[in-house]
């Protein structure tokens, strides 16, 4: 038994390639500043949900009613809330379930998109007529309107809350892939393939989806920040994470009444969300930016 020489194995140099567009990728991306502060606040928001139990100062579900709207201090820096529990603690607790949320959604409605998209496009017509039609029905209803009702058909819960974003988020994806594989159908490696015997369905799966990747990816970044608006919307109303989860909607939902007098309650988990939607749509505009091959070709 021989070793492959390191030089000519094709292992080798398709490691070595992959390196070295990670690389230019990364120089790319290194040259947007909005989009390095961007990939920052999102960072930020992963390390707080993993090491939230050593960030938090209290216990973010204990009530201390002695301290019951305590303004920021020493010891609740953001302040406390209308049961005396640390607003900070709960903000950091609650990036956990705010990345649960958008983790939910995202794993569930980019790849149903992606799959009608695909077929829809690649295969047309009466497969795209049926496909193309029920997603102009959700894209015509408002997206929180709809998942107002599926909520209030499903129950509150978080979990129910990102089954109905899902339901109302898919329909883009799948306008988005289908308007790649227009574009993919009848290039001409994809004559070839059919050409060589391949079915549809390898086709469809191994090489229109993977043209279909990077729009999607981009989507997905930007859709991060509607999804986290949306879960606090629903939140708000009471019909997203139930309390005494720190979910930052429903933080915002309860300290409206004390807004005027004692501002921080609802102002320190609203300045969470913008942070975090802002962060998305930064990192989201820079992929865009590095992944769409019309903008690199102008670039």
């Amino acid at each position: 038994m021989t070793l492959a020489d390191p030089v000519t194995d094709p292992r080798h140099a398709i490691r070595a390639a992959r390196l070295a567009e990670f690389k230019r990728f990364a120089r790319r991306f290194l040259r947007n500043p909005l989009g390095v502060v961007g990939l920052v606040i999102v960072i930020a928001l992963l390390l707080c949900a993993a090491f939230a139990p050593w960030l938090a100062t209290h216990d973010p579900y204990l009530p201390t009613l002695t301290d019951r709207l305590a303004a920021p201090n020493a010891t609740y820096w953001f302040g406390a809330d209308e049961l005396g529990r640390d607003i900070y603690s709960r903000v950091i607790y609650g990036s956990r379930l705010t990345l649960l949320i958008v983790a939910l959604v995202i794993v569930t409605s980019a790849p149903i998109g992606l799959v009608i998209g695909a077929v829809s496009g690649t295969l047309g017509g009466w497969v795209d007529v049926v496909f193309m039609r029920i997603t102009d029905i959700f894209l015509a209803i408002p997206k929180l309107l709809l998942a107002l009702a599926f909520v209030a058909a499903l129950g509150p819960g978080i979990v129910n809350a990102a089954i109905a974003i899902t339901l109302t988020a898919w329909p883009p994806y799948a306008r988005l892939a289908r308007a790649e594989a227009l574009v993919v159908r009848n290039s001409d490696y994809v004559n070839a393939a059919r050409l060589a015997g391949a079915s549809e369905f390898r086709i469809i799966v191994f090489h229109v989806m993977p043209m279909c990747l990077s729009s999607v990816i981009v989507r997905m970044t930007f859709d991060m920040a509607g999804i986290i608006l949306t879960a606090a919307g629903l939140g708000f109303i009471g019909l997203g994470a139930q309390p005494p989860l720190p979910e930052w909607g429903a933080m915002i939902s309860t300290g409206r009444k004390f807004i005027f007098d004692q501002w921080w309650v609802a102002t320190v988990p609203g300045i969470a969300i913008f942070t975090v939607s802002l962060g998305f749509n930064l990192l989201g505009d820079a992929l865009r930016d590095l992944l769409d091959p019309h903008l690199r070709q102008r670039q």
